[in-house]
This record gives C-alpha cells, structure tokens and sequence, in this order.
C-alpha cells in the first residue's frame, strides 16, 4: 500500500532529526517546512502530529512544535527500558530464529565488518547499525516486542548516532556484535540477553562520554 504524503514528510523530518540537521530543542516551523519539502503546510501538520505521537516532537502552545530535548536521567530511564528490550530480543531470537535469519544476521555483520574496515564512517555504520538490530528483532518472532523495541529505538536515534562519534566505540561496538552473533546462532539464550543488554546500556564511562558530547547534538558547538 502507497504511504501518504504525510507519512513520507514525517520520514524526512525523522531522518533530519536523528542526524542532527534539526537538534534537539529547534523550533519546527511549518511555512518552512513546506516550502523544504514542496507540500502544503496539511501533510507538515499531520506529520508533525504523527512525530508528537512517537515523542520525537513536542507541540507546545503558542510556540508549535519542537524538538524534543531529553534530560541527562531520561536518557538513562530511556537506555534502560531499550536495555530490557534489546536483551528480550535477543533471548527469543537465540530459541526462535531459523537458520535463514541466522545467516542474515552473520551476512549484515559482515557488512557491518566492511564499514570498520573502511575507517568506520559513523553514519556508514550507524545505518548498519539498525539493520543489524533490526534482524534481531525480527527473529524474536514477537511483532509486538518488535514495535516496542523500534518505537524507543526511533526516539533515541540521535542519541544513539551521538555514541558512535565517541573514540573508539564503533571498533567496541562491532566487537560487541560479533559475541553476540556466536551467542544467538548457538542457541544460547541467556547469554544473549546479557550481552545485549550491555551493548546497548550506558554506564559508567560510557555515560559520561554521552553527556560531554551532548553540546554537540545541541548546535552549541559545530
């Protein structure tokens, strides 16, 4: 089924946001964005709504809608809750995945080896990123766990693409990966919740090196 033009402009602007062109806390003005995407201002309205929805965007009165900018203890609320999924994820997929999905996740891996290789572009890998996750979520065979997982996921793109920009975490983040492919393609469950779970929390020095770089996401510093 053809997607609305509503739901193609909400993709763009989503897309704008993650990578950081419309930071967190930016005003988004629909004359603007009309004109951006050549539409009338109906589909930059809907699309709006559908992003207020899905919290990337927040419609305040009098001002419209803006970018949604997450405190220091709701990102670590929101990394948390994404840990837990993650983890789910990854138990269910280690009982449940078939051995075509297997190969698919060893096959986006190897991509994923390929950016590294490359000079680990962090845009490169962040995309591979998802799509490594995503066959994941897909192989818990669980569509609501799926939803739930990529709803989050989707809220903290930014955040997550922030990450990647921090020495040496794409080369810890694909070793990650690699235990956790073993993990899952040998059945073992619970070590897959515990490495994914771990991947994706943010701790300790982790943590620290998110909120120094927060300036960065925030256009206070170019």
């Amino acid at each position: 089924m053809k997607k609305k033009l509503s739901e193609d402009v909400r993709d763009e602007i989503e897309e704008l946001i993650a990578f950081g062109e419309l930071p967190p806390g930016r005003h988004l003005d629909e004359t603007e964005l009309a004109a951006r995407f050549k539409v009338s201002r109906t589909p930059i309205r809907e699309a709006l709504n559908q992003l207020a929805t899905a919290g990337l965007v927040e419609l305040r009165t009098r001002r419209g809608a803006v970018v949604v900018t997450l405190s220091a203890q709701e990102l670590v609320e929101m990394f948390e809750v994404m840990g837990e999924f993650e983890g789910m994820c990854g138990r269910l997929a280690a009982r449940r995945m078939t051995l075509e999905e297997q190969k698919m996740l060893q096959q986006v891996h190897a991509k994923c080896e390929s950016a590294v290789a490359n000079g680990g572009d962090p845009d490169q890998y962040y995309q591979l990123n998802d799509e490594f996750h995503g066959v994941i979520y897909a192989g818990s065979h669980n569509t609501f766990l799926q939803e739930q997982a990529w709803a989050l996921r989707r809220r903290l793109r930014p955040y997550r693409r922030l990450q990647l920009r921090v020495r040496g975490r794409i080369s810890s983040s694909f070793g990650e990966h690699g235990q956790i492919v073993e993990a899952i393609v040998s059945g073992n469950a619970d070590k897959a919740n515990q490495l994914l779970r771990d991947h994706v929390m943010i701790q300790g020095q982790r943590f620290a090196d998110l909120i120094a770089n927060l300036p960065l996401i925030n256009g206070t510093q170019h």
